[in-house]
């Protein structure tokens, strides 16, 4: 996992684990799903139906649908409003 673009210095709560597309990502206890697949260096999140862009996150606050995947088998869950838990399993349509 890549921790470059997290903010140095913050108290974060105790580590958990997730799976993305079957590979283990660390994450921290409080985080959203977003923040976490973001530092991990996860951009794309899925693909547009109209001409199949790579699409990732933009608002990052539930409005914009952008960040769209599937967590614990439940299809088009915005990442942004989803906090991440420990065995959790994500699959990224890219």
């Amino acid at each position: 996992m890549t921790s470059s673009i997290r903010i140095k210095g913050l108290e974060r709560r105790e580590k958990v684990l997730l799976r993305v597309n079957g590979e283990d990502v660390s994450a921290y206890r409080g985080e959203n799903l977003l923040a976490a697949l973001m530092a991990a260096g996860f951009r794309a999140l899925r693909k547009s139906p109209v001409l199949g862009e790579a699409r990732g996150g933009l608002c990052g606050m539930g409005v914009c649908f952008e960040c769209l995947v599937t967590v614990n088998g439940k299809a088009n869950t915005r990442a942004c409003m989803v906090e991440v838990e420990d065995g959790m399993e994500v699959l990224i349509d890219v």
